[in-house]
């Protein structure tokens, strides 16, 4: 998730584990240390290349977020804290409190729909349970206002109350996945199709608007589906799968660009398509503005004159325009008619009934 969630999460937890007579006293030190030790993870941001554009989706949520690797990372952390939580905090406690905090940061990320490798290097796999947004202010505020009032009052109840509040959230979040999966597979046996899988992913900042995405004869449909006291469809699109042969015919296996093709592959867990309005674009089909659309949020390019070692280019489109935004809102409140853009470059409004 976002920063100041893994923030509030790591801090949290260590707090809630005091005894309240020794809490008023470390109060501080305490919320500070489990809050870096949170955010320590995502450092792993910073590994990145000038000349390979995808390095950092290969290493973002990798070994720093691996459980195997929270020991050494809380270690980690704690040699560098101690300096400061000295007065406070012996180099055991730091510890403690670090490993509390950084053990909270990997597991969270998993909730979300990005992907975590959390038993690298076992193996590859990136885990993604789907059930919170990865910015969700509905989960984070509440958690946050305790910490802080943890802190500043040094009573570790409200700590406590956050967490509960938290992970009550992240339960319904998981219930209301359970719910949208089954209106997407309803959908598609309503359209005469066996989906052979069906992907579902929470919308922007909340648990009540899902993407959904399923694979049919080699074809992606795209649906919005909210989930209220009962589910509500707003009807998509769809776009062929990304078959390298057929998509990218004059691309040579043995170039660089075939190798990135597949490391993106790999990200993306196999949720590639070409993008209808770009030549040469792959996109990633889990994510975009819009749960109902099939524009993405990133994809890479390839140019057939490149060299042999010429990587991709990595590119992002997060076009949240008020027009745009305008639709999600309506989507979000449940209205029976919201407006439509007419092309990616024009948002003129017409009407678009739920089934």
């Amino acid at each position: 998730m976002d920063p100041i969630s893994q923030g509030a999460l790591g801090a949290a937890l260590p707090q809630s584990l005091q005894r309240q007579k020794e809490f008023r006293s470390k109060a501080i030190t305490i919320t500070w240390v489990g809050a870096m030790a949170g955010m320590t993870p995502d450092l792993d941001v910073l590994i990145r290349s000038s000349t390979d554009p995808l390095l950092f989706l290969e290493y973002h949520r990798q070994f720093t977020h691996s459980l195997f690797f929270i020991p050494i990372g809380a270690l980690i952390c704690s040699l560098v804290f101690m300096r400061f939580s000295r007065p406070h905090l012996n180099f055991k406690q730091t510890y403690l409190v670090s490993l509390l905090g950084y053990s909270t940061h990997a597991l969270l990320d998993a909730c979300t729909s990005y992907g975590t490798l959390l038993f690298w290097p076992l193996t590859d796999d990136r885990f993604a349970w789907n059930n919170v947004a990865v910015v969700d202010p509905f989960a984070t505020v509440p958690l946050l206002v305790g910490v802080i009032l943890a802190m500043r009052r040094a009573n570790v109840w409200f700590a406590r109350a956050g967490l509960i509040w938290f992970f009550a959230y992240l339960l319904l979040g998981y219930w209301q996945h359970l719910r949208a999966h089954e209106a997407a597979t309803e959908l598609a046996n309503q359209r005469g199709h066996q989906a052979a899988e069906v992907s579902i992913k929470p919308g922007f900042a909340n648990i009540l608007l899902w993407k959904s995405v399923y694979l049919f004869e080699q074809t992606y449909y795209v649906d919005a589906i909210r989930v209220g006291f009962s589910p509500s469809i707003y009807e998509g699109t769809s776009v062929k799968k990304f078959e390298l042969d057929m998509d990218l015919p004059w691309l040579d296996k043995n170039t660089q660009q075939a190798v990135d093709v597949e490391r993106f592959r790999w990200f993306s867990s196999d949720y590639l398509a070409m993008d209808p309005l770009r030549e040469n674009f792959v996109i990633d089909m889990r994510y975009s503005i819009l749960p109902n659309e099939v524009n993405s949020l990133w994809g890479i390019g390839l140019d057939p004159n490149a060299e042999t070692s010429a990587h991709v280019t990595f590119e992002s489109d997060r076009d949240a325009s008020p027009e745009r935004m305008a639709i999600f809102w309506a989507m979000l409140k449940g209205d029976t008619c919201i407006p439509q853009e007419t092309s990616r470059d024009s948002a003129e409004p017409n009407c678009a009934l739920r089934p």
